[in-house]
């Protein structure tokens, strides 16, 4: 009787965990940026390209209340943002462009600050730089936790973007 109660105590814990996981995959959409190579300086275009879709993104991340508004917007306009990646890459003097794609992705177990979202498949956006063999950025797009204004000195960051002209927000 006892291994009874254990084994169903053990089914009911597992199927609640599995449920918790994937509700909390379903709750985000993360963003990818994998580099061109491993090379430091395509590492340090990968962060300054990170920074241009950052930049992008803030202004139209507020405004969006649920995760599928936020798929649909990107998918709407996944050409903008990669003409945002590739002009900062021909900014930069790059002779490669970018891949912009919203799918499915296994991400490993990553923490950001007090969140930990397990491991497991999330819908997220996947930019690649060039060959996209390199080190890569990962962070969370929806609910917008790379994508926060910051406030100091008195002074309010505004980020202004392609995003933001092309839909008329001011």
């Amino acid at each position: 009787m006892k291994k009874l109660i254990v084994l169903v105590l053990a089914l009911v814990v597992g199927i609640t965990t599995l449920c918790l996981v994937n509700h909390k995959e379903e709750d985000y959409l993360r963003i990818h940026i994998r580099a061109n190579s491993n090379s430091e300086y395509d590492q340090q275009i990968k962060y300054k390209v990170k920074d241009a879709v950052v930049a992008a993104l803030v202004p139209i991340a507020d405004k969006i209340t649920s995760k599928e508004q936020m798929i649909d917007l990107l998918k709407d306009n996944t050409q903008t943002l990669k003409q945002v990646v590739d002009n900062k890459l021909r900014e930069l003097g790059q002779n490669y462009s970018s891949t912009v794609r919203i799918c499915e992705e296994k991400f490993p177990t990553r923490s950001y600050e007090e969140l930990t979202l397990g491991a497991g498949v999330y819908d997220a956006i996947i930019i690649e730089l060039g060959s996209g063999e390199g080190d890569n950025w990962w962070c969370v797009a929806y609910p917008p936790l790379c994508f926060v204004t910051a406030e100091g000195d008195g002074e309010k960051i505004e980020y202004k973007s392609i995003f933001t002209k092309w839909f008329g927000n001011k």
